[in-house]
């Protein structure tokens, strides 16, 4: 054998009660498991009291381009990540045409940067899976990107779908599932996927549950309009037959402070209809997204120029400032912006706005004597809409009250790029194992363990993954369940966790002895329609 693990603690994934086992790793395989001390290979791993699992599996991430672009990314492997979920929210780079691609580049910059020098040799889902095939370090699965489909057949108009053009989205969403997309994605926040009506939502699902695949939506709103938002999304699932996986899902916002119980209430009696059902969170409370997601919906018609000339423009200016600061804007979830509650942490521009970098929209108005949305408008502006923002929207008994359901996954939604990222792009695996299972109680080990691998694995139909048995694909993780911690914080959201010594994706190390190496032995995975 190429590698034994001797004497783990095995978490297997399941949820079952650990043991304690030596496993052994050949071609990228798990081959045997056996009692302790009876397995020998070319290296021996002694576990000590370390705990092996599955590698996690990242349901809701935005590694897009940095997987490509850097490819070490320690950010994941160091969390014991070796599976990501790519094209998220809606938006993402495949399949494209020359024009969408430029777009999206701006209009992504915030989520994803826009590396210079970048090679975009790709257009198709196919192609994409090809070029992450060229060396990465985790595998991937991608969903197609509704609001991507959308800018490609409608544009970034704010009006119905014709049928010829839902026809076209259906054709090119077909495609992308029969060249390996898992399923579709939708940012139904942002432009110009919000613009979709839910029976278009509901003929674009129909294609997806007929290729296998599932639907994986940011819905309308997580603020004044949640419920309606989630029980929308049902809607859409229970008419096209097509499963549904609600991606960081959540209850934020003032207006939903302790109302967890009554989204999982709706949640509950869908599943014991026979719906099938999972969702993802992350175990923060803000969140994070481009800065100018919180404009209304009709001020991002057009795409990024169109937006910017509104914005240039004083008497739209001002119709943006009433429906921001007292109608509640869409882009925002319905809820008048409160700007101490959203914290700049990435620009573009930094010799221009680095100074607006880790504080809140509304303290630097204050500091520079001026109106908090005139200078967010200016802002977007100066950046071209590149930059990216924190939101402190969240409530920790919502997030407790969510991670515990049987159904609940585990997705970062981390971006890689800013000046300040959300930390929990390098955290929130750690973070899940440290505070919510040592620390608080929330959730046992083996419990969660299961929810960040097995219980994902069986939502992606990847039964040789996300857990240890004999036969599966090796991704393996070790650590120590009295050390693992999650050092990343939001003043330096890049530290790296500590208590993960080992990492194997496809049965080669990553991280080993604590240190990343330069192997990238990940590959694309593509669902079989």
């Amino acid at each position: 054998m190429d590698i034994v693990v001797r004497g783990a603690r095995v978490v297997d994934g399941t949820g079952a009660p650990e043991y304690r086992a030596d496993v052994g790793v050949d071609d990228g395989r798990i081959t045997e498991i056996a009692r302790p001390n009876r397995l020998s290979g070319r290296r021996t791993i002694d576990a000590h009291d370390l705990v092996l699992a599955p590698g996690f599996i990242d349901m809701h991430s935005h590694s897009d381009l940095r997987l490509l672009a850097e490819p070490d990314h320690t950010a994941k492997v160091s969390q014991g990540v070796t599976l990501e979920v790519l094209g998220q929210d809606g938006l993402s780079y495949a399949p494209v045409d020359d024009a969408t691609l430029t777009n999206l580049r701006a209009q992504l910059a915030g989520w994803n940067g826009d590396p210079p020098g970048f090679d975009w040799n790709w257009r198709g889902v196919a192609e994409y899976l090809d070029r992450l095939d060229s060396g990465i370090a985790v595998n991937a699965a991608y969903l197609a990107p509704q609001g991507t489909l959308r800018m490609m057949c409608v544009g970034h108009e704010d009006r119905p779908a014709t049928g010829e053009e839902i026809d076209r989205m259906r054709e090119l969403l077909a495609r992308s599932l029969r060249e390996g997309a898992f399923g579709m994605s939708s940012g139904l926040t942002y432009t110009p996927g919000m613009y979709a009506s839910t029976g278009e939502l509901a003929a674009l699902c129909e294609v997806t549950g007929e290729h296998g695949g599932f639907y994986s939506p940011h819905h309308r709103s997580y603020g004044a309009g949640a419920l309606d938002a989630y029980a929308e999304m049902i809607e859409v699932s229970s008419r096209s037959r097509c499963p549904l996986h609600l991606a960081h899902a959540t209850m934020n916002f003032g207006v939903n402070e302790g109302r967890a119980d009554e989204f999982l209430s709706m949640l509950d009696a869908a599943l014991e209809s026979g719906a099938d059902i999972t969702l993802d969170s992350y175990p923060y409370l803000p969140g994070c997204t481009a800065l100018h997601a919180l404009l209304p919906s009709w001020a991002g018609a057009g795409g990024v120029e169109a937006t910017l000339e509104r914005l240039r423009d004083p008497a739209q200016r001002e119709r943006v400032r009433e429906v921001m600061e007292h109608e509640g804007s869409d882009g925002c979830h319905g809820v008048p912006v409160d700007w101490e509650t959203i914290e700049i942490n990435g620009v573009q521009r930094p010799e221009v706005n680095g100074h607006l970098v880790g504080r809140s929209v509304a303290e630097s108005a204050r500091l520079a004597g001026r109106q908090p949305t005139e200078l967010y408008l200016d802002v977007l502006v100066s950046e071209r809409l590149g930059s990216s923002c924190l939101m402190h929207v969240g409530h920790e008994d919502n997030v407790r009250a969510i991670m515990r359901h049987r159904v609940h996954t585990a997705g970062s939604d981390g971006l890689l790029v800013g000046d300040r990222p959300h930390p929990r792009a390098w955290g929130t695996f750690p973070r899940y194992l440290a505070h919510y299972v040592r620390e608080l109680g929330v959730l046992g080990l083996e419990e969660c363990v299961a929810h960040m691998t097995g219980r994902a694995a069986d939502r992606l139909g990847l039964p040789e993954r996300g857990r240890i048995r004999e036969g599966n694909v090796a991704d393996l993780m070790l650590f120590d369940p009295d050390a693992v911690t999650d050092t990343a914080t939001f003043d330096e959201p890049r530290r790296q966790p500590e208590g993960i010594p080992y990492v194997l994706v496809n049965g080669t190390p990553v991280v080993d002895e604590g240190d990343r190496n330069d192997a990238l032995p990940g590959h694309a995975l593509r669902k079989q329609s």
